[in-house]
């Protein structure tokens, strides 16, 4: 691969147009994106010089989205503009809603009238829903066609549809009354009406559906595609299986951003002054709860003068409470964002926690009396510190599972459960629990 690349750059350097397109284009588009990116702009704007809108539109759905802006921004803006005019509907849709109104306006403005159509067609629709990704290059057909005639309106269609494998059926009223996959309508006779071969069972999606929706539904369904309705179940569009497999892509992102406690994953070209700004929400709300655990600390100060020894396990329970709380986090949250638990489903996930944390609570707080002892000779101290662990990982495992599914219960993403907040919910807890019990038992301490 280096060496193909070498070879590019000595033609672009040498401006040897027709042996620079001969290779760059027998690669395949993400190898051309991959070429392409990671050369500086002076080559990236004479590269452009050697390709048509069309082939700059086959590496442009190659790279990431982050990126992308920069691209458009340094093209000529009517190249930029043919560019998105080649590019599937529901990609330079998803390019053009991350860019500012004005570049948006300017862009469609000097694009041609059925192009700019289409794209502000997709445009006014509400983002991370149906709409906003699906693509309106479909094959459509009527019921009342034949076999002949839908082949032939096939073959002329066919170069600009999204995929072919699924053709959609319409009444004359343009409902959507059925669906055909490509493999019946090749093996049926010519003469025969789409009506007696296509299926009436039609799974499809609203336009508002939520994009998380509609992922888990492919997946369940095993589709390539999904056709989009409206309220009177007008066919608008359909969403192909490479558009979820970005939508996944960037819903697991989501997720993995809340739980790390950021509002979004920090990209690798971000600023640390953009990085800091995306951190420092939660950091703070995070300080303020560390500050209500210093505090609580500071009630048992008598407790603490009494026995000193005390501190020295402070750490290790508001550390267990937190490993535990954040592990049955994670369970809770994978299992509502992939549709696993129903209600019945909820009920077991909590009676299995509350089970599973009082089996590892008795188990830890065993293991270490028997430590404590062995360390320090003190059984009480022991016993202590391993009734508080034992309740401590009870009650931690029990918050990890719950505080997600009651988030859900009211509509909040469980996401935002973050790590970081359950294990300092936690430490708060355990510091509860374990001076409670030393006060409580201070008699057999002293």
């Amino acid at each position: 691969m280096q060496l193909q690349w070498d070879e590019l750059q000595q033609f672009l350097s040498s401006e040897k147009i027709e042996a620079f397109r001969d290779d760059f284009l027998e690669m395949h588009p993400y190898d051309q994106a991959m070429f392409f990116i990671e050369q500086p702009e002076s080559i990236r704007l004479q590269i452009y010089n050697f390709l048509s809108p069309e082939e700059t539109a086959d590496i442009m759905e190659n790279i990431e989205m982050e990126d992308i802006e920069a691209y458009f921004t340094e093209m000529d803006p009517r190249y930029a503009a043919m560019v998105f005019a080649e590019m599937s509907t529901d990609d330079a849709v998803d390019i053009l809603n991350e860019m500012e109104k004005d570049k948006v306006v300017s862009f469609l403005t000097i694009m041609d009238e059925e192009a700019s159509d289409e794209i502000k067609e997709l445009l006014h629709y509400e983002e991370k829903t149906a709409g906003s990704i699906m693509t309106t290059e479909f094959v459509a057909i009527y019921q009342t066609q034949t076999v002949k005639e839908t082949m032939q309106l096939l073959k002329k269609e066919a170069p600009e549809a999204e995929t072919i494998y699924y053709l959609y059926v319409l009444d004359e009223d343009k409902h959507l009354v059925g669906v055909l996959s490509l493999r019946d309508l090749i093996i049926a006779n010519d003469d025969v009406l789409i009506e007696e071969i296509m299926s009436e069972k039609i799974v499809s999606v609203s336009v508002a559906e939520d994009q998380e929706d509609i992922a888990q539904m492919m997946r369940d369904y095993d589709f390539l595609a999904l056709p989009v309705v409206d309220f009177q179940h007008h066919l608008l569009g359909i969403i192909t299986v490479d558009d979820i497999l970005d939508v996944m892509d960037e819903e697991a992102s989501d997720d993995y951003s809340k739980l790390a406690g950021v509002s979004d994953v920090d990209r690798t070209n971000d600023s640390a002054l953009i990085s800091a700004k995306k951190r420092l929400p939660w950091l703070i709300i995070l300080l303020f709860l560390g500050m209500l655990t210093a505090s609580l600390i500071g009630r048992f100060e008598e407790t603490l003068n009494k026995v000193a020894v005390l501190a020295i396990f402070i750490p290790l329970i508001a550390g267990m409470a937190g490993n535990t709380g954040t592990q049955a986090l994670a369970v809770a949250v994978r299992g509502l964002a992939t549709g696993e638990y129903g209600k019945q489903g909820k009920w077991k996930l909590i009676m299995r926690e509350g089970l599973t944390g009082l089996i590892t609570g008795t188990v830890c707080g065993i293991v270490i009396t028997g430590v404590i002892y062995l360390w320090k000779g003190e059984i009480f101290l022991g016993i202590l510190v391993g009734l508080s662990i034992m309740a401590t990982l009870i009650v931690a495992t029990l918050a990890g599972s719950l505080v997600p599914l009651v988030m859900d219960k009211f509509h909040i993403d469980p996401a935002v459960a973050s790590g970081p907040f359950i294990t300092t919910i936690n430490d708060i807890i355990s510091i509860l629990i374990y001076f409670g019990m030393a006060t409580a038992f201070m008699s057999f301490l002293i």
